[in-house]
């Protein structure tokens, strides 16, 4: 058994700085098949770092405070406090804070506690290719983000 309570967890931010507070609850707990992250967004902040998907996991999110705005390849639509969201693996979605309070929640994923790189997928603007484009995703030896376009093979580095 493992008991850990949300300060205790240090706060890890994502490398491409898309929120100030990441709490990764399942690496303090130990988990192994299920991950889960506490956040807490400001205006302007995303649980992620983009516009993406996860092929080997599904994620759920839950609102505890606040109302999250989800973009969707079928549009966008808002989940408030109490309410939850799943995307299964595949499904493209970014959540972000864009009203004026704070946002309080959690992410959770299955299977795994942490990420295969290589399953996931983001959509950003290609400077090759002049569009937005599906990029894949790897982690350097420094910790930041490589993407790199999988219509052209362009790639950047986010530290």
């Amino acid at each position: 058994m493992e008991k850990v309570s949300i300060e205790a967890v240090d706060n890890q931010p994502n490398p491409m700085a898309a929120q100030t507070v990441r709490r990764p609850v399942s690496d303090a707990l130990g988990t192994t098949d299920f991950a889960m992250n506490y956040f807490e967004l400001e205006t302007g902040e995303s649980f992620s770092g983009g516009y993406h998907t996860h092929h080997d996991q599904e994620e759920v999110f839950y609102v505890l405070e606040g109302t999250a705005t989800f973009e969707t390849e079928n549009g966008q639509f808002s989940v408030e406090a109490g309410e939850l969201v799943r995307f299964a693996p595949g499904e493209f979605q970014q959540g972000t804070n864009e009203g004026d309070e704070p946002v309080v929640g959690w992410a959770f994923g299955a299977p795994d506690s942490s990420h295969n790189w290589e399953d996931i997928e983001s959509v950003i603007y290609c400077q090759d290719c002049e569009s937005e484009t599906k990029h894949g995703l790897e982690i350097t030896d420094e910790g930041g983000f490589r993407l790199t376009c999988t219509e052209c093979g362009n790639s950047i580095t986010v530290a």
